[in-house]
């Protein structure tokens, strides 16, 4: 079987779908498995092929400030090597190591990844749905989550290239600039943390192997499929991808993780760094994602500057003074309150006039709120971008994955668009007048001239 070709022309089948998937209902199928896990479904039938995402609550905002990207290393080293599963038989049920664990991927044509962002723990598959295919994959994908070795001699290699890696990045602006302004808008939560060499230095395989253990709670798991299966297909694929994780009598709750705490005060950072350009980041924490003004603060941020070149930031600052090539302004909202950022760069003799006119903006929009031809082009934007987000397996999993993680109305995607469409100038200046404070927004310059 020439799988590689088969992926290939799967590829131009899938862009036909776009269309269709933009047009018609989403019937997103949901059920709780026996163990306690969560299942969110989206039968795609048109080429043969499942997207699987696996989401649990074991991200960074986890990990001991000490031990600062633990969760992102657990990850990493998941495809580091597998034990040997006495009970087991076939090809999967041997030890592996990491040359013998992506040589079977590749046999298989599919692909199986491990990531931690700073709220989830994230385990990712797809593969064909040939029978004869996907039960491998299932098996191996079932040992890789449950059986890794953690090997020290791979941790200890790879944490020498990361902690090299990392080294090297702080001798770029991009990365002071981040790391300063999240300190600032953060403060002491996890969300604000950064690994470290140092970080990286208290980090064992002990460790790893803890969190893992930790981490695999089924009664804590959001599964999201999309692809050709039917729900009697999906829910035993589920069951075999879940089996090996260790059986669990009660489901305790985790600790609680404390929220983001608002600024009190205003706060201007300088970086001192010889650049060609001066980099900015100004902003605050902003909302959760449950938060019910979502749709408003999203229309809201779309035309202050999340819109690209027709946004008001990009206007003023670009367009009319010629500060700067690219301004721009987005939300991060997670299970606690994200970022509110706005970004720039320009020449370090202009940051200062750059700064205060993108502060004016903020300051005048979360005052006034749009005009009503602003609001008008944004959700007519918004709208007819639609079908861009859901025009692939992966991106419809990517928002099947955000309703399963966020607990979202299964009809969320359906009712997308009727959302934008309902926003109203008065929702606008409400929401982003509740949610952001200009006068006490942190802001970060590097490379400004003095």
């Amino acid at each position: 079987m020439k799988v590689n070709n088969m992926f290939r022309q799967m590829g131009l089948c899938a862009a036909l779908l776009a269309a269709t998937w933009a047009q018609a209902a989403l019937p997103i199928q949901h059920w709780t498995l026996p163990s306690g896990a969560r299942v969110y479904l989206v039968e795609s039938h048109a080429i043969p092929m499942v997207d699987v995402q696996i989401d649990l609550d074991a991200g960074s905002r986890r990990d001991p400030a000490a031990q600062a990207g633990l969760a992102s290393v657990m990850a990493g080293q998941i495809s580091s090597g597998l034990r040997a599963d006495p009970k087991g038989s076939g090809p999967y049920a041997k030890a592996m190591d990491e040359n013998q664990l992506g040589e079977a991927w590749a046999d298989l044509g599919a692909s199986f990844g491990a990531g931690a962002s700073a709220d989830r723990l994230s385990f990712s598959l797809r593969s064909l749905s040939y029978p004869d295919l996907l039960d491998k994959a299932v098996a191996l994908a079932a040992r890789q989550m449950a059986h890794p070795t953690f090997p020290e001699p791979v941790w200890v290699r790879d944490r020498e290239r990361m902690s090299a890696a990392i080294r090297e990045s702080l001798t770029q602006p991009g990365t002071l600039v981040q790391n300063s302004y999240a300190s600032a808008v953060y403060g002491a939560h996890p969300y604000g943390y950064k690994t470290t060499p140092e970080s990286l230095s208290r980090i064992g395989a002990a460790e790893l192997k803890a969190l893992h253990a930790q981490a695999l709670r089924p009664c804590n798991a959001a599964v999201s499929v999309v692809g050709d299966l039917s729900r009697a297909q999906a829910d035993a694929l589920v069951k075999r991808l879940l089996a090996l994780w260790p059986a669990m009598a009660t489901c305790q709750p985790l600790p609680p993780v404390a929220e983001v705490q608002p600024l009190q005060a205003a706060q201007i950072v300088n970086v001192p760094f010889d650049s060609a350009q001066a980099h900015v980041l100004m902003g605050q924490p902003g909302y959760k994602r449950n938060d019910p003004d979502f749709f408003a603060l999203l229309v809201g941020n779309h035309i202050l500057g999340g819109g690209g070149f027709v946004s008001r930031l990009t206007e003023q600052v670009r367009e009319k003074r010629g500060l700067s090539y690219s301004v721009y302004s987005y939300f991060a909202p997670a299970l606690h309150a994200g970022a509110f950022t706005v970004g720039l760069q320009t020449r370090p003799d202009q940051a200062a006039q750059a700064t205060a006119v993108a502060q004016e903006v903020v300051r005048t929009f979360v005052k006034d709120g749009p005009t009503e031809a602003e609001l008008q082009a944004a959700k007519s934007n918004l709208i007819g971008g639609f079908a861009l987000r859901i025009d692939s397996n992966r991106k419809l999993l990517d928002n099947v994955s955000n309703i399963a993680w966020n607990r979202l109305p299964l009809n969320y995607l359906d009712s997308w668009t009727a959302q934008v469409e309902r926003v109203r100038v008065d929702d606008v200046r409400r929401a982003m007048a509740r949610v952001l404070q200009p006068d006490r927004m942190v802001t970060v310059v590097l490379g400004a001239q003095p």
